[in-house]
């Protein structure tokens, strides 16, 4: 190769070096580029989850508390209510309805919650007292006990689909914790705080397993009340299975 040649192949090559640097450089961009977008997206949903909060307090309430619940469909274990009143412009990636959060993220949500948070407050409604209210009125009770745990007094309650028998202004908003930050920030709290107390109930009952139900009928649950018996913690009133599995026992015996 004559001198020219290796001056243009040594200038082709250093072109061909610098037209790869700014591709090598996009790639290694590119995951930025996708984390800012993501960040911005989520920035946009929480915006979203505020906005009611926000035009609340434009109309003059300051202590708007969202309530939810946990455990409204177990076997076994109390219904949990949390209330949770949220400071303005309070920001918590990740928060969402708490049955489409990770268990680590709920966790880490439940911390920056309750330190965060203006107020916070648990409310319960023991498994007889579901059978005596019913569920839903032994939900409404613990949301009632959460109100009144609450530090501060709030002025105006936003609610997952449900009213309350209380002198406050309510509104009762359809899937409210996928769309209002103080009610899917109650989410959090109801269901991570109830998750704690079954998993204290498992290390007295470790037959039923409800360290992995949580109480709820998956069919190794109910598989086990149908051959163990219940629980002091079972929902008698949740138990027509069992019930009927014992009369087609007695059945099947009157039949020999």
């Amino acid at each position: 190769m004559t001198q020219g040649k290796r001056a243009a192949a040594t200038k082709q090559g250093t072109k061909d070096k610098q037209d790869a640097k700014p591709a090598g450089k996009l790639a290694a961009e590119q995951p930025k580029g996708k984390r800012q977008e993501k960040e911005r997206l989520e920035r946009e949903r929480l915006a979203k989850l505020a906005e009611r909060e926000l035009a609340l307090r434009a109309e003059g309430f300051q202590a708007i508390a969202g309530l939810d619940e946990a455990g409204r469909g177990p076997l076994a274990g109390p219904v949990v209510a949390a209330a949770v009143i949220l400071e303005p412009g309070s920001f918590f990636p990740g928060l969402n309805d708490s049955k489409q959060v990770s268990l680590a993220n709920r966790l880490r949500l439940e911390q920056e919650i309750k330190a965060k948070a203006v107020a916070w407050a648990i409310g319960e409604a023991s498994p007889e007292e579901i059978d005596k209210h019913n569920i839903l009125g032994a939900t409404k009770l613990a949301m009632i006990r959460a109100v009144a745990a609450l530090p501060i007094s709030p002025d105006y309650l936003l609610l997952d689909a449900l009213r309350l028998a209380l002198d406050l202004p309510q509104e009762a908003v359809i899937k409210g914790d996928a769309k209002i930050a103080c009610i899917s920030a109650a989410s959090i709290l109801a269901k991570t705080h109830r998750d704690r107390l079954m998993e204290e109930w498992d290390r007295q009952y470790p037959v039923y397993g409800f360290c992995q139900n949580k109480g709820y009928p998956t069919e190794a649950h109910r598989k086990t009340v149908i051959e163990k018996g219940f629980c002091p913690i079972h929902r008698q009133s949740f138990l027509s299975f069992f019930r009927k599995a014992k009369e087609e026992v007695q059945m099947e015996f009157f039949d020999l």
